[in-house]
């Protein structure tokens, strides 16, 4: 069965919509009254505590003014904690409660869980293939001609 490049890049979307899906059913379903968008600050601030809310524009390319509602929520919460900048005291140096870690700490749990579900069957050798071959198509698609045949 010969697949059209149409169809392989169809089947990514399809396997990254399918594995999202279950990630919105966990938030959904989950006690933790956070969103897709919530845990993707979480994270942020759980690799770089002490980052501000440029640090994260800079880093995710979202709105400034999405991410101060996004950041006003999560400290409302209890989720997220924060001191001004010593250097510029306009900035606010973030990082996770102890509250925000248990969360992020959830989460990260069944993102492992869902994972391992996700590529239950594959070899290692498969596994290797699989991530070279999306490496691939990652590089083909941020090289400069991308758009161009």
């Amino acid at each position: 069965m010969k697949n059209s490049p149409e169809d392989l890049l169809d089947l990514v979307h399809t396997v990254m919509h399918e594995y999202r899906s279950a990630q919105y059913r966990f938030l959904r379903d989950s006690h933790h009254d956070i969103t897709h968008m919530d845990h993707k600050v979480l994270n942020f601030f759980a690799v770089h505590p002490g980052a501000t809310q440029s640090d994260l524009a800079a880093h995710s390319g979202r709105d400034k003014a999405q991410l101060a509602r996004l950041i006003k929520g999560l400290r409302e919460q209890g989720l997220l904690d924060g001191k001004p900048d010593e250097a510029d005291r306009r900035n606010i140096r973030l990082w996770l409660t102890h509250g925000g870690e248990e969360v992020h700490g959830a989460l990260r749990q069944q993102a492992k869980r869902l994972s391992k579900k996700a590529i239950a069957g594959l070899s290692q050798a498969q596994q290797e293939q699989l991530a070279a071959l999306l490496q691939t198509i990652r590089e083909n698609l941020s090289a400069p001609d991308a758009t161009r045949s």
